[in-house]
């Protein structure tokens, strides 16, 4: 199996310097083998130019300019124009499939943050000094630099990247490792409904707080936007306040994506089957269509675009898609099994009678069968439902 690990680096004063140029070369190789690209096409023989024929012209550029273009990894460079190559790809799949294109667009300096190396060997080396007990790692054109290694890397590494976050620099290396012992079973299977108010309910009756990272940092970030808003653009207090703004959302994500390792990892060790609900997040994320008004040409019924944009803000707070992948995950490493299962009527479909009314459920909390009368917490019978699915669902592939 393929694992990433991600390690702070603590690159000199005039490594940093080397760093930011790499980047900056990088950006200038990717925006021009886009327009390129943009200009072969437009051109009345509509020309189509691929990745092969720019990887190709890679020599005579680093010949050109040897002292940008030349100084760095031949393979880096190639995997920069695969990288644009990935973004047609994408860009013509959308097409074919009828989904917003959203052409490949040039990229500004300050938005390319990251130049992959794709082998351990060539035009970089990870822990390029073994003598010392300090690690490094080795990059053409910016030599041995220091990094924080948290934590041993197990396997083989297969490719180096090096990204920038702000101020800070990380080197990013994905391993091919043995797959790991399955932990011991432990006999439990548990359905697990997704929601607002609660991160998640389980089917045993648990729940798990939503902390809400965004909401808390709501005011701090108010206020730095708006500082951003007043500075006048170029300046350095721009600069500074830009870094700011980028800080304090690099913090929510890094606390979100904290809670949801260990909110899987506490999943994982506890169950070895875990249903969850195959959510389309996007599509529940959507703004409302605008309503004309028929008495009013021009003028358009209220939609509830305001309440639809604070649920938005809610669900993309709490991180679902981030935390269903981190699960997925290490649900593939521990040897558990987690099942996706429709999440239509979940909440409303009565455990004890199998009833399903949307009067079942009269408040977002609470959960009262006309059929029947059972009663309980309306998150609850959404997890047992959602499990019970998932049984089923475990049963007819083995079957």
């Amino acid at each position: 199996m393929i694992r990433a690990y991600k390690f702070l680096m603590r690159p000199t004063v005039g490594q940093q310097g080397a760093l930011t140029e790499m980047l900056r070369d990088h950006c200038s190789l990717y925006n021009g083998a886009l327009q390129e690209r943009r200009d072969a096409y437009r051109h009345a023989s509509k020309t189509t130019v691929r990745y092969g024929q720019q990887s190709v012209q890679l020599k005579d550029i680093r010949v050109f300019d040897p002292e940008r273009q030349g100084r760095w990894s031949f393979s880096s460079q190639q995997a920069t124009l695969r990288r644009l190559d990935k973004a047609f790809a994408a860009f013509f799949r959308r097409v074919k499939a009828g989904q917003a294109p959203g052409y490949p667009r040039f990229r500004s300096g300050k938005r390319f943050d990251t130049v992959e190396f794709p082998k351990d060997g060539d035009g970089c080396r990870w822990d390029s000094t073994p003598h010392d007990p300090v690690t490094r790692v080795r990059l053409q054109g910016i030599g041995h630099v220091k990094v924080h290694q948290h934590r041993p890397v197990m396997g083989m590494v297969k490719t180096i990247s090096v990204k920038r976050e702000g101020r800070k620099w990380f080197v990013v290396l994905t391993a091919e490792q043995a797959r790991p012992e399955p932990l011991p079973a432990t006999g439990s299977v548990v359905g697990v409904d997704m929601g607002i108010a609660s991160f998640l309910a389980d089917s045993n009756g648990g729940f798990v707080d939503n902390p809400r990272y965004g909401r808390k940092a709501a005011v701090k970030l108010e206020a730095a936007q708006q500082g951003l808003s007043r500075c006048k653009r170029g300046s350095k207090r721009r600069r500074k306040a830009v870094e700011t703004v980028a800080r304090l959302h690099r913090k929510v994500r890094r606390r979100r994506l904290d809670h949801a390792h260990k909110t899987a990892l506490g999943l994982v060790r506890e169950h070895d089957f875990i249903a969850v609900e195959d959510l389309k997040i996007r599509n529940m994320s959507k703004t409302p269509d605008l309503k004309p008004d028929p008495g009013q040409p021009g003028a358009f019924l209220p939609n509830g675009a305001g309440a639809k944009a604070g649920l938005n803000r809610s669900i993309a707070d709490a991180g679902w898609g981030v935390f269903l992948a981190i699960l997925v995950a290490k649900a593939e490493g521990a040897g558990r099994e987690v099942m996706a299962v429709d999440p239509r009527n979940t909440s409303r479909r009565c455990p004890e009678c199998g009833h399903t009314a949307k009067e079942n459920r009269p408040t977002q909390e609470k959960f009262h069968c006309v059929s029947c009368g059972h009663s309980a917490h309306a998150d609850t019978v959404g997890a047992l439902n959602v499990l019970r699915a998932g049984l089923v669902r475990r049963d007819a592939r083995k079957g």
